[in-house]
């Protein structure tokens, strides 16, 4: 794989290699794959199939992928050898058996092995991201999903069946592939989304009545808050929107959410300033108060506190390949 600058757009384009052989049949699913990946201004355009939005392939190319961001969903499952995945926090090594799932917008970067192969999904959540249910799992998209049987032993076989099953159904061009795909992603994020509850100890003791009427209230709450973050939002407006005391409000929100209300909203401030700061007509002090920061010298700590550098160095950094 090869990369360079368009003359025109100054995007980079991912040139991919021949496959092998032995691995063709992987790539009669893609052959209208054009070949390469192209990213501009860090943003990787998506060439889904012709009327789809997934795309699995066999990937066994030992070149690096420098920083980037999509919309779909990435999910990377290495068959052998290892693949180190770098947020602008945190470093994932995976291996063979492991599972990693990359959230939306999520900015990172991808170093493979000389020899080691691995599947890599690519799926649009589209409207399955705003419906009520899905609401609730947010908090477990802040950042990637890091799947391994010991993290996850309750659940690690059935999530693994499901990813193998979404990448035969995939490749075995069957009519109605896609929705079967979807209905594996929709199991995913449900067995994904008890274990978080579970794990949490969110909502334990209560019956199930209670308990789904508890799940429905906090999912009306991340919406809310999904929708009004921009705003003046205080942790007494929220409470009284849930219908429970602050006191009760702020415990529960801990447990649900693994944080607090305060650290879940700078949370969402941060990943719509990380968005807006893509823009070039958008002045750094114009993203800070967009996104609810009260001044740019808050927007700056806070910014440089989360992602560890200053929103300047994160617009350098995702404008460096002009």
């Amino acid at each position: 794989m090869s990369t360079f600058p368009t003359s025109e757009n100054k995007s980079l384009i991912y040139q991919l290699v021949t496959t092998p052989e032995d691995v063709a049949a992987f790539y009669r699913k893609n052959s209208d794959f054009p070949g390469y990946r192209e990213v501009r201004e860090n943003v990787e355009l998506i060439n889904f199939q012709k009327d789809s939005t997934v795309r699995i392939w066999y990937n066994n190319l030992p070149i690096p992928f420098g920083f980037h961001r999509h919309q779909a969903l990435e999910i990377i499952v290495p068959v052998e050898g290892w693949y180190d995945i770098h947020t602008q926090t945190e470093c994932y090594h995976i291996e063979k058996g492991d599972i990693l799932i990359i959230p939306p917008f999520e900015m990172h970067r991808i170093e493979a092995p000389r020899e080691g192969s691995r599947f890599i999904y690519l799926i649009d959540l589209g409207n399955i991201s705003d419906t009520h249910a899905f609401i609730g799992l947010k908090p477990l998209l802040s950042k990637p999903i890091y799947i391994t049987s010991e993290s996850y032993p309750q659940v690690y076989d059935e999530l693994h069946e499901l990813f193998a099953d979404m990448r035969n159904t995939y490749f075995s061009s069957s009519e109605f592939y896609e929705l079967n795909i979807y209905s594996d992603v929709y199991k995913v994020f449900s067995l994904l989304g008890m274990d978080y509850l579970k794990k949490n100890g969110a909502f334990a003791g209560l019956n199930q009545v209670t308990r789904k009427e508890y799940l429905n209230r906090f999912n009306s709450v991340l919406s809310y808050i999904n929708e009004y973050y921009s705003e003046d939002l205080t942790l007494e407006m929220v409470a009284e929107h849930s219908g429970f005391s602050k006191f009760h409000f702020s415990r529960l929100f801990k447990k649900y959410t693994n944080t607090t209300f305060y650290d879940y909203l700078i949370l969402k401030r941060i990943q719509a300033a990380e968005q807006l700061l893509a823009d070039a007509d958008l002045s750094i002090t114009e993203v800070a108060l967009r996104t609810g920061f009260s001044s740019i010298s808050t927007f700056n700590r806070t910014f440089k506190r989360k992602k560890n550098c200053t929103p300047r160095e994160y617009r350098s950094m995702c404008r460096k390949n002009d």
